[in-house]
C-alpha cells in the first residue's frame, strides 16, 4: 500500500492506494499551520487508520503546497507560513516506511500527464487557484531540473507595475478585481480580460520550457471553456512564429490530481 497525503492550505486529504492503484477510504482534517500540530494530527491518523491495523505500508508520499528541496524539506510554504520544515525527519519516528515529499503542482502535473492517451515529451501543468503553481513533466517524470521552479512567482510588468504573475492572474486576484468568484462570472468581456492576464505568464513560460502540452488545473481550470479560445488567441498573436504553439488542455481530474500524483510518484520511487 502507498499512503498518499495531499496537504492543502485549508485541508489535508489522506488515502491509501493498493499496488494496482485502487484508492481506499479518504480521510480529511483541517491543515494546522503549526508544524508540530500538523505532525501530531497526521501521526494520529496514520496510527489509527493504518499502523494499528497492521496494514502493509510500502511508502508514504506527501504533497505540500510550497518549494521542496531534493532532501524533502519544505523550504517555504507561503499559505501555511512553513519554512524549512523537515517533514521526513519528524515523521520517520512515527511510521516505518520510506517517506517521500514533493510539491503539489509537480504531483498533479505527473498524474495529469500520465493519464494522457499520447505521452508528450514535455508538459507544463499550471494550477490556478488562490495562487499559481507550476509543474514540469519530462518523459513521464517530474523534471528534476525544474522541480523547485515557481512559475507563479515570475515577475512581469502589468499595468505599468512590476509584479508577480499570481498577483494579477490568480483566482484570488479575480475575486479582488471583479468582486466575484470565477464560477459566478459569465460576462465574456471579463473573461477576455482574465485571459489576457493569464496569457502574460504563459508567454514567458512557453519559450522557456517549450512544452508540447499545457494543462490548466485548480479552481480556474474548472472553467476552462469560458476562456480557453481567447487565451489561445492571445498567445498565438504574441508568440514568435518559430516557437511551437503548445496544445492547451483542461485538467481531467482537478480535485483528485494531487492524490493520484502521489500514488504515481510513489510507484516510480519504489521502482514498481
Amino acid at each position: 500500500m502507498i499512503i498518499t497525503i495531499d496537504t492543502g492550505g485549508t485541508k489535508t486529504l489522506v488515502a491509501g492506494f493498493s499496488r494496482e492503484g485502487q484508492p481506499g477510504v479518504e480521510h480529511r482534517f483541517p491543515t494546522p499551520k503549526n508544524q508540530d500540530e500538523y505532525i501530531a494530527t497526521l501521526g494520529e491518523l496514520l496510527h489509527d487508520e493504518y499502523i494499528s491495523k497492521k496494514r502493509d505500508i510500502d511508502a508514504v508520499v506527501i504533497a505540500i503546497p510550497g518549494t521542496i528541496n531534493n532532501k524533502g524539506v519544505a523550504v517555504w510554504c507561503q499559505n501555511l507560513g512553513w519554512e524549512n520544515f523537515d517533514v521526513v525527519r519528524k515523521l520517520k519516528n512515527i511510521i516505518d516506511a520510506p517517506i517521500f515529499v514533493e510539491n503539489d503542482a509537480n504531483l498533479a502535473g505527473l498524474a495529469e500527464t500520465l493519464t494522457l492517451r499520447k505521452q508528450p515529451r514535455n508538459s507544463l501543468y499550471v494550477t490556478i487557484s488562490t495562487g499559481i503553481g507550476t509543474g514540469v513533466i519530462a518523459d513521464g517524470q517530474i523534471d528534476p531540473n525544474m522541480s523547485m521552479s515557481e512559475g507563479g512567482k515570475a515577475m512581469l510588468e502589468y499595468d505599468g507595475i512590476l509584479r508577480r504573475w499570481e498577483e494579477f492572474g490568480s483566482g484570488k486576484s479575480i475575486y479582488e478585481t471583479y468582486g466575484k468568484f470565477a464560477r459566478d462570472i459569465h460576462d465574456k468581456r471579463i473573461w477576455k480580460q482574465i485571459a489576457d492576464k493569464m496569457s502574460r505568464g504563459f508567454l514567458v513560460l512557453i519559450p522557456t520550457i517549450m512544452p508540447d502540452v499545457i494543462i490548466i488545473g485548480g479552481s480556474i481550470g474548472t472553467y476552462f471553456d469560458r476562456y480557453a479560445a481567447v487565451l489561445e488567441k492571445h498567445i498565438r498573436e504574441h508568440l514568435e512564429e518559430h516557437i511551437p504553439m503548445p496544445e492547451f488542455r483542461q485538467a481531467a481530474h482537478p480535485e483528485e490530481a494531487v492524490i493520484y500524483g502521489c500514488y504515481y510518484y510513489g510507484k516510480q520511487k519504489l521502482g514498481w
